[in-house]
């Protein structure tokens, strides 16, 4: 098990353990890292073994290349993904020091912000491999935020609106609640999978509606639809963030939502789910 500490994740505004379809967010053993800045500053400290530049999928809003930065942590090594490196083999790196700059990959949904990828392997496994990260916890306490489904639109995108709500003054981590008051983390549930942010057993429900059972590390989704309006949505994006945030909703083929709109949005059980990866 690989420990993050809360004093690293405290340097970036947001995190997530399993909004990613990829394998390396399985059971939440990656992480990304949300700077809200161009430049990506170093979560660990360590000498630089490898830069490496990788293809990823054609998007018409992202670079057709990525980049795999390993970094020589002692017992383990850093996978670091999206990031233009400014480092190259035989440089040493302290946490906070530059890496480059974030590159918006074709790895990501349209939806989705800048961020930094990290994950650990053991340095005699494959560290180029996309699955094959080691257990990842952070030490770092996520408060579950309430909300009843509504909203204005504060912000939107080709596939995705932002609401007000709900509401978090930016004191500490926090991410939105279950109905019983857990941090839920992930893409509900347009990937397969996501997970909690706190101790948590059972099932897990949302607005109403069961979403989910916690099952060891991390949530199997029920199929459920998400709805805006009434109008069908893709799902909801989930985070941990140290700043105010309101609900993202996702909209994989676009949508007619514009800022300052009201939105309820309702939660159901489906038989034709919506699945991203």
């Amino acid at each position: 098990m690989v420990a993050l500490s809360g004093d690293v994740i405290a340097r970036y505004k947001r995190f997530s353990l399993y909004n990613s379809p990829y394998p390396a967010h399985d059971r939440g053993y990656a992480i990304d890292l949300y700077p809200g800045t161009e430049t990506a500053s170093s979560p660990v400290a360590g000498e630089v073994l490898e830069t490496r530049t990788v293809r990823c999928p054609p998007k018409p809003y992202a670079v057709s290349e990525d980049h795999l930065i390993l970094i020589d942590c002692g017992d383990v090594v850093a996978r670091i993904l999206h990031v233009d490196p400014s480092v190259e083999e035989g440089d040493s790196v302290a946490i906070g020091d530059s890496l480059g700059r974030l590159v918006r990959s074709g790895f990501f949904g349209q939806w989705v912000d800048n961020h930094i990828h990290l994950g650990f392997r053991k340095p005699t496994q494959n560290l180029r491999r996309a699955s094959g990260s080691l257990p990842l916890s952070v030490d770092i306490s996520v408060d579950g935020v309430p909300w009843n489904g509504a909203g204005e639109v504060v912000e939107t995108g080709p596939t995705h609106l932002l609401l007000d709500a709900p509401s978090h003054d930016g004191s500490g981590f926090a991410a939105l609640a279950s109905d019983s008051g857990v941090p839920l983390d992930g893409g509900l549930a347009h990937y397969s999978g996501g997970g909690v942010l706190a101790e948590a057993r059972g099932e897990v429900s949302l607005l109403g509606t069961p979403v989910g059972t916690v099952d060891g590390e991390g949530v199997e989704w029920r199929d459920v639809a998400i709805r805006a309006n009434g109008a069908r949505a893709t799902g909801l994006s989930l985070f941990a963030s140290r700043v105010p945030f309101g609900a993202k909703v996702i909209f994989h083929e676009g949508h007619d939502f514009a800022v300052g709109d009201h939105v309820d949005v309702s939660i159901e059980p489906t038989d034709d789910p919506i699945r991203l990866g």
